[in-house]
């Protein structure tokens, strides 16, 4: 109870929506991921002024139950910065989207790219491991790759 009467309700508010953005923070991050694997960057930039959400949503290769949750997508994307919305024409209150400076680095033809990181980085091979990192405190392990794949990394790397 003493801890209670120390957090007042703001406080306590902001102790909470600190812990809760940490909890769900890998959201952006596999967001991130799917739009590069829809290739919604490449879509965007192809069809070059804003795209509309029905354009964007004809562009992909997305289920037709799916189609309505690609909005949603959207919203986390421009949220973590990596697309914007623009007015489609200057007399016309639909919007579409346009790529931000980060989405021109997730262009498949720019020589920058940093598509094939984003989907190395963000693969079940490389983010597993962070599962065992209280494990690999708790042991003699030399790393937390090891532990969920059962070998070193280039030696995992050097079989697959």
């Amino acid at each position: 109870m003493e801890f209670q009467s120390e957090l007042q309700a703001p406080k306590l508010l902001k102790a909470q929506s600190h812990i809760w953005n940490h909890i769900f923070n890998f959201i952006n991050s596999m967001s991130l991921k799917c739009a590069v694997e829809l290739g919604i960057p490449d879509a965007i930039h192809n069809y070059g002024q804003p795209m509309p959400l029905s354009q964007l949503i004809a562009s992909l290769t997305v289920h037709p139950s799916k189609t309505s949750s690609i909005q949603r997508l959207m919203r986390i994307l421009i949220h973590s910065g990596f697309f914007t919305t623009k007015n489609v024409a200057n007399d016309d209150p639909e919007v579409g989207y346009v790529l931000t400076d980060s989405s021109m680095l997730l262009l498949k033809e720019n020589p920058l790219s940093v598509t094939p990181y984003v989907l190395a980085m963000l693969d079940p091979i490389f983010t597993k491991p962070w599962h065992k990192l209280s494990t690999w405190f708790q042991s003699n392990n030399p790393t937390p790759f090891e532990i969920e794949h059962g070998e070193m990394f280039w030696a995992y790397a050097c079989l697959s």
